[in-house]
């Protein structure tokens, strides 16, 4: 497969990811077909699309035609025969290993003999989800980031036996689709992103229940302070311009006073015991009742597009 022969995307799964990934290839004129198991979910997909696109014009980022070009090029399908003719297939359905080998398998059956195969997955093996494939050098993971028609990274993870030219086709795939790839040269969980996202997660849980500070404080610290720096310059070039002596004098007494734990702290397992889930059931770390949830997701929205912007900007 070149990249200039890549004509057809197919995505299985009309959630949040499925739906977003497919608005941002019908954007750039590819042709899409979006799969799900059951119609409502292919229903649902189409309005998502839309909130999308409205979401995007509302701010300026995109004009009403691309909107209407966007859904004109997507097209629905419970059948994964409606993959047969795409040039490259992306997976982003349930995050459930025996479920993703399975789906793998079948679709390997229908597909063309040199399509690209990617999965969306957050943080499962690679090796692993490829492993009933007969063909496992045109698998490749390629996970977006919530939500995928804001934010601009793309990891590119590579598995045992995938192929250099599947890497480098969708290097420059994701380049062309307007965004920010990033190859994870081994298999590991969390790959990049994850990784640190947990590591400071973690962390956060510990300061809590130690008592060194508040939920609010904590937020507040990140936002105003390392999540200030970090969408301009990165932990590894913010410990450059700091000084790698600081930084290591610091490490030496600071790492071992860190949390280490191997299991989520009491916490987290409190609040999941209590159904208190966060936005999805109105109460978390915060409280998400009486239309709170759908405020903190729009402003969400809202700073995210203004980074998107700046980020445009600045090219």
């Amino acid at each position: 497969m070149k990249l200039e022969n890549i004509k057809k995307v197919g995505i299985a799964g009309a959630g949040t990811m499925g739906s977003g990934i497919a608005q941002i290839f019908a954007r750039k004129g590819y042709e899409v077909v979006v799969t799900d198991i059951k119609k409502e979910f292919l229903e649902n997909s189409k309005k998502l699309i839309l909130i999308f696109n409205s979401s995007l014009i509302e701010e300026g980022l995109m004009i009403e035609s691309e909107a209407k070009n966007i859904v004109k090029n997507i097209n629905y399908s419970l059948d994964k025969k409606a993959f047969s003719d795409c040039d490259v297939i992306i997976e982003a359905i349930i995050e459930k290993m025996d479920i993703k080998q399975q789906f793998w398998r079948e679709v390997e059956e229908i597909a063309k003999s040199d399509a690209i195969f990617a999965t969306n997955t957050s943080g499962l093996s690679i090796t692993e989800i490829s492993k009933k494939l007969k063909n496992k050098g045109r698998f490749i993971g390629m996970h977006f980031w919530n939500p995928p028609h804001i934010i601009p990274l793309v990891e590119l993870i590579r598995g045992e036996g995938t192929k250099d030219e599947t890497v480098n086709i969708l290097l420059e795939l994701v380049k062309r689709i307007d965004k920010e790839p990033v190859i994870v040269q081994k298999d590991a969980p969390g790959f990049i992103g994850n990784r640190i996202q947990f590591a400071v997660f973690r962390e956060a849980l510990n300061i809590i229940e130690q008592g060194i500070a508040t939920v609010e404080d904590v937020d507040r610290a990140m936002k105003y302070g390392p999540g200030f720096r970090y969408p301009i310059i990165g932990p590894l070039e913010t410990a450059d311009l700091g000084g790698l002596d600081t930084f290591y004098y610091i490490s030496s007494y600071l790492f071992s006073d860190l949390s280490h734990v191997k299991e989520p702290q009491e916490v987290l397992k409190n609040l999941m015991d209590n159904n208190q889930l966060g936005v999805k059931s109105k109460e978390g770390f915060y409280d998400y009742a009486e239309g709170k949830d759908e405020e903190v997701i729009k402003r969400r929205d809202k700073m995210f597009f203004k980074m998107l912007k700046h980020i445009h900007s600045s090219k």
